[in-house]
């Protein structure tokens, strides 16, 4: 019987180093990377800051997916929002690339035209846009410019006769509001005043209301899918007089686009260049970005919990509701796209100051 106790205590070491063996491999499990981050939410709250003032469809936007997404991110953490609003959303930008932890716990959504800004060495910028950790855009956007009815300008060729130049709020360089009517005037030879200042969107709308300024650049999405716009659309209080998509959109069969007009004019290449360069926010949308340098692993969460939003039913039903349009650009195009933007010829980009300069 030597042997057989021998063998059996054999067999027990056996079974012993096999069990601790277990229990390192699921405790190693347990204390991956994935399963840390996923627990770090718990019992957290993050700040997402909104570049605008309230009641505008960016806002409302941000409000819709902080819903969403509370609901997706592993722990659940509670999302409040702070609005943010100045110099066109550039000071939510530069708090959240200069000020805000690399912890995941703050993220931004902000104007997609701040990259002008940084291009053309504006001294103002605190951030590398390329450098941001993007999280992903709901949508893709379509500039356009709208105007009051009351006025006698009802296409692109009754502002370059004008006497006086139709007024255009805005509220700071680098956003939609002024980088689309100085490329229309760039390519087309017209001419707006653009009165520059307003803290945001629900201000310009005031002012257009007040007849302070007759006209204002914003999206499609956002003239058809916010308010006031969406009733001024349907009361005739303003029409389209221009857009920059690729083509007509069927909501405005009768609006010819940037592209339309720059045919018509035979421009030149490198007119055409500048405005692909200027064209470019309307591919990132409204992208949510968090602080850079935040760990791979978060961010990978935020990404999966902004893609799994967007197929809320809730999110979706508002969606339709307000006649939004789920078009979305995930993290990783936002990234590629941020590399692909900050590298401009300097022909391009000496074109770019002179024309955003004022």
């Amino acid at each position: 019987m030597p042997n057989a106790s021998k063998t059996c205590r054999r067999i027990c070491r056996w079974r012993t180093s096999l069990s601790v063996a277990l229990w390192v491999t699921l405790l190693a499990g347990w204390s991956a990377p994935g399963l840390t981050q996923a627990n770090f939410y718990e019992d957290k709250t993050i700040k997402l800051l909104i570049g605008f003032s309230a009641g505008g469809i960016s806002d409302l936007w941000g409000r819709a997916l902080a819903r969403a997404m509370s609901q997706q991110i592993p722990g659940r953490p509670q999302i409040v929002l702070q609005n943010m609003p100045g110099a066109g959303s550039l000071t939510a930008a530069n708090f959240l690339y200069s000020v805000a932890k690399p912890d995941g716990l703050t993220l931004g959504f902000f104007t997609p035209g701040l990259f002008f800004n940084q291009l053309i060495g504006s001294k103002e910028v605190q951030f590398d846009w390329a450098k941001f950790a993007w999280i992903g855009s709901p949508e893709q956007t379509q500039r356009i410019i709208y105007i009051r009815a009351d006025t006698p300008f009802k296409t692109i060729d009754d502002v370059r006769a004008a006497v006086e130049a139709p007024r255009c709020g805005a509220t700071a360089l680098g956003t939609v509001g002024h980088y689309f009517p100085r490329l229309v005037e760039e390519a087309l030879g017209v001419k707006f005043n653009l009165v520059l200042g307003y803290p945001g969107a629900a201000e310009i709308d005031l002012a257009m209301e007040k007849n302070e300024v007759q006209c204002r650049a914003g999206s499609l999405e956002g003239y058809f899918g916010s308010e006031p716009s969406k009733s001024w659309a349907k009361s005739g209080f303003t029409r389209v007089l221009i857009s920059g998509g690729a083509k007509r959109d069927k909501r405005i069969p009768e609006v010819a686009t940037l592209h339309e007009w720059m045919n018509k004019r035979k421009v030149s290449e490198a007119t055409r260049r500048l405005a692909t360069v200027l064209l470019a926010p309307d591919h990132i949308g409204r992208p949510l970005a968090t602080t850079p340098g935040v760990p791979p692993e978060r961010l990978k969460l935020l990404r999966e919990a902004f893609n799994k939003a967007l197929l809320e039913p809730d999110l979706n039903a508002e969606a339709r509701k307000r006649g939004w349009e789920i078009e979305p650009v995930t993290g990783e195009e936002l990234e590629a796209i941020g590399r692909k933007v900050m590298t401009q010829p300097a022909d391009v980009i000496e074109r770019m100051k002179k024309i955003l300069a004022n």
